[in-house]
């Protein structure tokens, strides 16, 4: 008996210790470090514009104004819904479907996807005057793992450029800057491709068009 309380002693001892170390101590001092030496990024690399948050630079938004750059398709719309999206229609369904990310991971032949495709194509074409079917690239019309990608290729980024201007009032020239000013590159210069961040992109076009 003896014995036995003297294990069970042991093992609550052990127990509130690493209770203390990893559930207390640990978590403590992973926080204090980061927020010491990589706030911004702890904190969601989180863009401010005139004292407001308005995005992570590492979360796309859906952006469907003509003066501002779109970004890639989102499955889960990136999670922006109206109060009308939360109302269940005569079915019983919502548009809403809950805070989460993803895709409908829809195979090429599934006739849904050709639906959407299809329907984005027109869409952008008719906003884009001048751009071939041909010439738009892939990423604008084909979904992210996650459906919320912040990122689009230059060239995506680049075919939209007249439109960006024409309807900011911007011109050609100043729109062009914008998207090298906001071009990342590539990881080590080596891995993936040359990327341009939609939303600090778009903010840079807020900025021009409120200055002049």
């Amino acid at each position: 008996m003896k014995g036995f309380f003297e294990s069970s002693k042991q093992a609550l001892l052990l127990t509130l210790t690493m209770f203390v170390i990893c559930g207390v101590i640990y978590p403590f001092a992973v926080t204090g470090v980061a927020q010491a030496f990589f706030k911004y990024e702890a904190n969601g690399s989180l863009i401010e514009v005139d004292g407001k948050d308005v995005g992570s630079e590492l979360l796309g938004q859906s952006f469907t104004s003509p003066q501002y750059f779109w970004g890639r398709v989102s499955a889960v719309n990136y999670n922006v819904y109206s109060q009308e999206d939360t109302m269940p229609d005569e079915n019983g369904d919502t548009a809403y479907g809950g805070v989460s990310s993803g895709t409908f991971n829809y195979a090429p032949s599934n006739p849904e996807l050709i639906t959407r495709i299809e329907s984005n194509i027109d869409t952008f074409l008719q906003d884009n005057l001048g751009v071939k079917r041909e010439q738009i690239p892939a990423d604008l019309m084909t979904a992210s793992g996650s459906g919320l990608d912040p990122h689009i290729s230059v060239n995506a980024a680049f075919i939209q450029v007249e439109r960006v201007a024409k309807a900011s009032g911007l011109s050609v020239k100043e729109v062009d800057a914008i998207v090298k000013a906001n071009t990342e590159d590539r990881l080590f210069g080596l891995f993936g491709e040359n990327t341009v961040n939609v939303l600090s992109a778009n903010i840079d076009i807020y900025k021009k068009m409120n200055a002049q």
